[in-house]
């Protein structure tokens, strides 16, 4: 091989590689280590675009209930596998209608489509199912707050969070369970 091409090719090959690199980091950057869920990042950027191209879409924030206690009574690992389980409730029941994200600590956030595609009460049925740890059965409990995109006067992520935010913080001061949206 000539020394000019084999000298142009290897900072080529140096570039490709640090591209991949970078690539990597940023799509594992965008995915909660933990959940397997997106991060603020990665969700807020489909969110966004959900909302933008349904006018039909809800987003949802969801707060666990008691996870201190949880933690504190049961160990971190308990409630590390917790939150890998709500994770996973909250994928499922969004499946191909939304996309489920972790925020961060025990607050989980979700995008669907259509809010009338999916049965709310069936996520917070599953979101109270205990789940079996280590012999026992952990108890889980979350508020769920809905904020129905359509019933913004714009139609802002911002704006659908803050009033999910609201509605799930109604909900937890009623009762500390269930879900409640903003109709």
């Amino acid at each position: 091989m000539d020394l000019h091409i084999a000298a142009s090719i290897v900072p080529l090959l140096g570039w490709a590689v640090h591209g991949g690199i970078l690539t990597r980091r940023l799509v594992s950057a965008r995915r909660d280590p933990l959940t397997g869920l997106l991060t603020r990042a990665g969700w807020t950027v489909r969110a966004e675009h959900c909302i933008r191209r349904h006018p039909t879409a809800a987003v949802l924030l969801v707060d666990l209930d008691h996870f201190k206690t949880l933690n504190d009574t049961h160990g971190h690992a308990a409630g590390d596998a917790a939150l890998v389980e709500v994770a996973a409730r909250l994928r499922a029941w969004c499946g191909r209608n939304g996309t489920a994200g972790r925020l961060g600590g025990d607050e989980f956030v979700a995008v669907i489509r259509d809010l009338a595609a999916v049965d709310l009460d069936a996520l917070t049925v599953a979101l109270h199912r205990p789940l079996p740890y280590a012999g026992t059965f952990l108890p889980l409990a979350a508020s769920v707050g809905v904020c129905p995109v359509a019933e913004l006067a714009v139609p802002l992520l911002t704006d659908a969070l803050a009033t999910a935010d609201a509605a799930m913080y109604a909900t937890k001061g009623r009762t500390r369970r269930g879900s409640r949206t903003t109709r």
